[in-house]
């Protein structure tokens, strides 16, 4: 039951009591009564039965834009049916956003020439607040900041009340002019990502072995199979078929900043999917089974077995990596798993090492200058679609969910590949 009060002021008697506002805080509430005070008891007394049968929420005229934002993560974001990782990536946004001043003012004072303003700087940088100077974010990046605000504002006029209209819907996303030197002698026929050579490849097998073996048999997967990196990462042996050579995508391994956890959760398109594989990649893999079960009786107490452990959040679930050596007792909840990609000590090979190790890579290696383990993907796409394997049996493979993203992949396809393309009007004109 709600706590109240009467105070006389002046001649007249106020009454007041709290109640919850939507953040769940409790607040003050004070109303006017009479200049009676047993009657503005009765209208206290009255007012409290009103809250506690329709548990209206204060109309809070302080929230603040981040405020808001929260509020929405809560009641909204959390409990919905977006993907772990889209969440997580809202939740980033969120954590930006409320960097900005724009966060701190009052949500009723927010106007669309302040959002458009913020979503301005995203896009093509410049000096923040705190005087920090930072370029524009990617188009990917954007996206996901104005959905942030376009949910939450609308989430404030309907149901929480708190506006009367979204001033998102009058922001227009803006796009980063793409600049051309019409007279620059520089060669602009290498765009976008570009595939690496097979020799290319071998060269780069070379220097982790050298420099960095655990990356080695990631990088093989992915060039072989055209997984992505969280793909790799989540693969275990039991998604393995060696004798029928096929592999099957079930989940993805990422790195949760908030949470500063390793969280093993679905495919980025939430679907299940058969990638086969040639004799090569057969080998590679043989060999690397073998490598590991003498790693593990060499390391003997000291190594690592993999777990994962199921965590209920709201309505959601996800799984949580752990590692533990043999001597270790195992929780209660913890399930092993076998992962592909493990080090010579049994732990994960996790998606952030193996970023570290391509930026690292493409500043020492000559010639990989911006490597990226993505650009393995890439090159997986164009050597199938080269070589004459059909577009939808490609796009398939690879877990696109349509054909024309398999297609704009191949769009930065090697120099020579386009060469051999344009020359088929040779043969139409009969001087092949």
């Amino acid at each position: 039951m709600a706590k109240g009060s009467v105070r006389k002021k002046g001649k007249k008697w106020y009454y007041r009591f709290y109640v919850e506002d939507a953040s769940g805080n409790l607040v003050q509430k004070e109303c006017a009564g009479t200049e009676s005070k047993s009657e503005t008891e009765k209208l206290l007394r009255q007012a409290m039965e009103d809250y506690e049968s329709k548990k209206f929420i204060a109309k809070a005229d302080n929230i603040t834009l981040g405020e808001l934002l929260d509020i929405w993560a809560e009641e909204e974001l959390k409990v919905g049916t977006l993907s772990n990782g889209t969440v997580e990536n809202y939740l980033g946004a969120i954590r930006c956003i409320k960097k900005h001043p724009i966060a701190d003012r009052k949500l009723k004072t927010v106007t669309a020439g302040h959002l458009q303003a913020f979503l301005d700087l995203l896009t093509f940088g410049g000096t923040y607040p705190d005087g920090t100077v930072k370029r524009g974010m990617s188009k990917d990046y954007i996206h996901s900041f104005s959905a942030v605000l376009q949910q939450s504002f609308r989430f404030a006029v309907f149901p929480k009340q708190l506006i009367t209209f979204n001033p998102m819907q009058y922001i227009k996303l803006k796009r980063k002019a793409e600049e051309v030197d019409l007279f620059s002698e520089e060669d602009m026929g290498h765009t976008g990502t570009q595939p690496i050579s097979h020799e290319e490849y071998e060269k780069l097998i070379a220097y982790l072995e050298k420099k960095n073996p655990p990356a080695v048999l990631p990088i093989q997967i992915a060039y072989y199979a055209g997984l992505r990196i969280g793909e790799v990462c989540g693969l275990t042996w039991q998604d393995i078929n060696l004798e029928e050579q096929y592999l099957t995508v079930k989940r993805s391994v990422r790195y949760d900043g908030a949470k500063h956890k390793t969280i093993i959760g679905p495919t980025k398109r939430k679907k299940v999917r058969t990638v086969d594989f040639g004799d090569t990649l057969t080998a590679i893999l043989k060999k690397a089974r073998k490598e590991q079960l003498t790693n593990q009786m060499q390391y003997g107490e000291l190594y690592h077995h993999n777990y994962y452990k199921e965590v209920h959040e709201k309505n959601r679930v996800y799984y949580e990596y752990y590692s533990l050596e043999n001597t270790q007792e195992v929780p209660a909840g913890y399930n092993v798993i076998s992962f592909v990609c493990i080090r010579p000590d049994g732990c994960l090979e996790t998606p952030s090492t193996l970023s570290i190790v391509c930026r690292t890579l493409a500043k020492k290696l000559d010639g990989f200058e911006g490597f990226h383990f993505h650009q393995l993907r890439h090159t997986y796409t164009s050597n199938l679609l080269s070589n004459g394997a059909a577009p939808k049996d490609v796009q398939e493979l690879l877990g696109h969910s349509d054909v024309s993203t398999t297609m704009n992949v191949y769009a930065h396809a090697t120099r020579e590949a386009k060469r051999t393309s344009a020359r088929l009007l040779d043969k139409v004109a009969g001087n092949d």
